[in-house]
């Protein structure tokens, strides 16, 4: 993998997702699928936090797996950071765990919030969290955060979104990670919005191939994006062959990773729900190209 401490910002990035194992599951499992996405050499690797925060042991899980893919893999680690059920001592005792772990990347997220578990005060937005990196760490820390091209599910609008995506990029946020999205005119859309509000800092387009219906209807429900029909034909046409739909859903997202290629994107965030088979099709469909 890449080992620059900070990515490359003069060529497209291209970079992937993964989640740690449930606390009952051995964390080779994870280790096993970063054997395979090494070998593919991308510019970082990005490790979930799971939203009940320190109450559930998620975060301790991500620095494992965020600590190895630096010092086991020699790549980047960026460990997700959802911030809505963290106190202030939390985010301090993680950052200094990443930072003698030799981790330096952080995607900085508010996060959903958890059935039955109250929301901590401490930070209510993520530009909050931003914020107090920043304050406590100076330029230690690369801070990535999200956007979100189709407008985030509790904002009135996109517009009224992009002005909050604002305050986030203000607060000391060095680059941009997109949720998933299927039709490029929403994300192309949305880059010349965030231009127009003066929003400067480099844009990820997260991608997630599809592999699963159920899967997809699920994550589409909780992040609102829009399913074109083409993308709705492919479903109805192969939810009933498995290998034909992770072919099917590979060669969708190739073509909508090619073509934002075409048009200059900053970079390309792969979600590969642990999935170096995809993973691995993809980036030799598209590696020449970057």
């Amino acid at each position: 993998m890449t080992t620059e401490n900070q990515p490359a910002k003069q060529r497209t990035i291209f970079s992937f997702e993964i989640f740690p194992p449930k606390r009952d599951m051995p964390l080779d499992t994870v280790y096993r699928t970063l054997d395979d996405l090494a070998d593919l050499n991308p510019d970082f690797i990005s490790v979930t936090c799971g939203a009940g925060g320190s109450s559930d042991g998620s975060n301790r899980r991500t620095i494992e797996v965020a600590s190895a893919i630096q010092n086991k893999y020699h790549g980047v680690g960026i460990a997700h950071l959802p911030c809505i059920h963290f106190s202030r001592e939390d985010v301090l005792s993680m950052l200094r765990e990443l930072e003698q772990n030799g981790v330096h990347h952080i995607l900085a997220l508010r996060g959903d919030r958890v059935p039955d578990l109250t929301p901590k005060e401490d930070f209510r937005h993520a530009s909050d969290l931003v914020a107090f990196i920043r304050e406590h760490t100076g330029d230690r820390f690369q801070i990535f955060a999200a956007c979100y091209p189709e407008g985030h599910t509790e904002a009135p609008d996109l517009d009224a979104d992009i002005r909050n995506l604002r305050k986030k990029v203000d607060a000391g946020v060095n680059r941009l990670i997109s949720q998933l999205f299927f039709d490029n005119e929403f994300f192309y859309e949305f880059q010349e919005k965030t231009a127009k509000a003066g929003i400067h800092v480099p844009i990820e387009a997260g991608i997630m191939p599809v592999t699963n219906k159920k899967q997809i209807e699920r994550m589409v429900t909780l992040c609102g994006a829009t399913l074109p029909r083409k993308f709705q034909r492919v479903l109805a046409k192969y939810e009933s062959q498995p290998e034909a739909l992770r072919e099917a859903g590979i060669a969708f997202a190739t073509e909508q990773i090619v073509d934002l290629l075409g048009h200059g994107v900053d970079g390309i965030h792969l979600y590969t729900m642990n999935n170096p088979y995809i993973a691995r099709k993809i980036s030799e469909s598209i590696r020449t190209l970057l």
